[in-house]
């Protein structure tokens, strides 16, 4: 006797309260697997493919593309226990998830038995049982048996991606619960043994992109374009940072032919091609180095300023979807090639729609290229909660007095918007001053590291 069972729009984590549908994977009547994605949805934050817990013939789905879902509303049923099924698929995958409206406890989560392997006096349905009370597994406990409970599916895939067995890690949430945290130490944990790789990680398959929201006319003749998913998230931190954040911004123009001509070289020489972003991004963690002080965040809570140890450097990507802002983890220890490897990485995902939410939370410092918009200036919005953002003008000839001659030189305008809160004037001054020196003159770089 086949069992309906309904599932729920998990909790995605980051604090999301809804998803958009993007794409249905599955069909009505359509046999699945368990932990098989069933559909692809879109939050404020990235594209995520949703797997189902449970494994059996899809019997119904609610919600059609582009239409948007709360957290914790039904997303399709599956019959589990009919023939149809695949040997073992009728059984749950063992993975507690939040939102997903397992009826049974954990405790009870086991193969469904058919009809006619249940004794006559036994309940068809078994009754629910509260699940006895288990201490969170210790550090070094061994691997898990039974489920393992994590707080979403971007956990599982983070893990997954990773190559992490989340039934050997230890969970710190509510009962075990293993949260994305506990993924990332044993990430952090794992690279320290591989001395620092510096890799990418590999890109997940890319998917058509998304069509933004069709606008609707209003009555007025004029034309409303909701702000939702990215757009809406976008305008809701810009708005936070201009309320909050005294920002003030300086800007110098600076000499970048040796810059320049110091690229060309380091390409010339072989290896991976190294780009003008990625060298302006190890400007940028030198600098940091010696002014700490632009690479923090406010805790207005306990009236402090928090200079923080590493480097995550954030860099803003125009995408069809919008502008968002990945980030390239432990900038401040990868050279030039890790960098340019980890921008051109991020920025196909970007493209692609398949940023994680852990690929643009996080950020420390900004990068802001906006010269590849063609244009030469701007006062950008600080990312909050972060304290500053270098902005980089075009990179065009110029007349400029060189060497005491007037010659054509390419010039660019640099930028930087900060916090007046963490610093003052002549700190923000000395910050743009040596970035502007290390562009004139690679070799200022060489002598300070």
């Amino acid at each position: 006797m086949a069992q309906v069972l309904e599932f729920k729009l998990p909790d995605l984590g980051e604090g999301l309260t809804e998803a958009s549908i993007v794409t249905w994977l599955v069909q009505v009547g359509d046999v699945v697997a368990v932990d098989q994605p069933v559909v692809e949805v879109e939050t404020a934050k990235a594209m995520v493919e949703v797997p189902c817990p449970y494994g059996g013939v899809v019997t119904a789905r609610f919600g059609e593309e582009g239409s948007e879902l709360p957290v914790g509303s039904p997303l399709l049923t599956v019959a589990v226990g009919t023939a149809a099924d695949g040997e073992g698929d009728d059984e749950g995958s063992g993975n507690v998830l939040v939102g997903y409206g397992t009826t049974a406890a954990p405790a009870r989560r086991r193969r469904v038995r058919r009809q006619d392997d249940v004794p006559a006096a036994a309940p068809a349905v078994p009754t629910r049982t509260a699940p006895a009370a288990s201490p969170a597994p210790a550090p070094d406990a061994a691997p898990r048996s039974g489920p393992v409970p994590v707080i979403s599916p971007l956990v599982r895939k983070l893990a997954r991606e990773h190559g992490l067995d989340l039934r050997e890690l230890p969970g710190s949430g509510p009962d075990g619960l293993i949260l994305r945290a506990d993924v990332e130490s044993a990430m952090r944990e794992t690279l320290q043994v591989r001395a620092h790789v510096t890799e990418a990680e590999a890109v997940t398959p890319a998917a058509a992109p998304t069509q933004a929201p069709a606008p609707s006319d209003t009555s007025a003749g004029g034309i409303r374009v909701p702000l939702r998913g990215i757009r809406g998230a976008v305008a809701d931190k810009l708005s936070r940072s201009r309320r909050e954040i005294p920002d003030a911004t300086c800007w110098v123009d600076a000499d970048a032919t040796e810059f320049m001509h110091a690229r060309v070289a380091m390409n010339a020489a072989g290896g991976e091609k190294i780009s003008v972003l990625a060298l302006l991004a190890r400007i940028c963690t030198a600098a940091l180095a010696r002014y700490p002080e632009l690479n923090s965040r406010v805790d207005l809570a306990a009236r402090e300023v928090v200079q923080l140890d590493g480097v995550h450097l954030g860099f803003a990507a125009q995408t069809e979807r919008g502008l968002v802002v990945p980030v390239v983890k432990d900038a401040h220890v990868r050279d030039a090639e890790s960098l340019s490897a980890e921008f051109a990485r991020l920025t196909e995902a970007a493209r692609a729609g398949r940023l994680t939410p852990g690929e643009l939370t996080g950020g420390t410092f900004t990068l802001n290229n906006y010269g590849v918009f063609g244009v030469d200036g701007s006062t950008p919005i600080i990312n909050h909660p972060e304290a500053a953002m270098l902005g980089v003008g075009r990179i065009i000839p110029k007349p400029w007095v060189h060497q005491g001659e007037l010659a054509v030189r390419q010039v660019v305008q640099l930028s930087l918007t900060f916090d007046h809160r963490v610093c003052d004037g002549g700190t923000a001054g000395g910050f743009l001053r040596y970035v502007a020196d290390c562009v004139e003159q690679p070799a200022v770089l060489l002598r300070t590291l």
